[in-house]
């Protein structure tokens, strides 16, 4: 039995919102396991940023 998926333009549309969500996720994981110090997170937060829009073509 396979489910139908929607293929539409709007199902596959990221929100700004999840950008940042995912974005801050990450961010907070680097600092976490002593990759990041704390005082670089703008920084790294607006590249991770830019990195996942591009990913998902916004």
């Amino acid at each position: 039995m396979a489910a139908a998926h929607d293929a539409s333009p709007q199902a596959e549309s990221v929100q700004p919102e999840t950008i940042a969500k995912m974005t801050k996720e990450i961010v907070v994981k680097f600092i976490e396991v002593g990759k990041l110090s704390p005082s670089g997170f703008e920084e790294t937060f607006a590249a991770v940023y830019a990195a996942i829009e591009r990913t998902v073509g916004k």
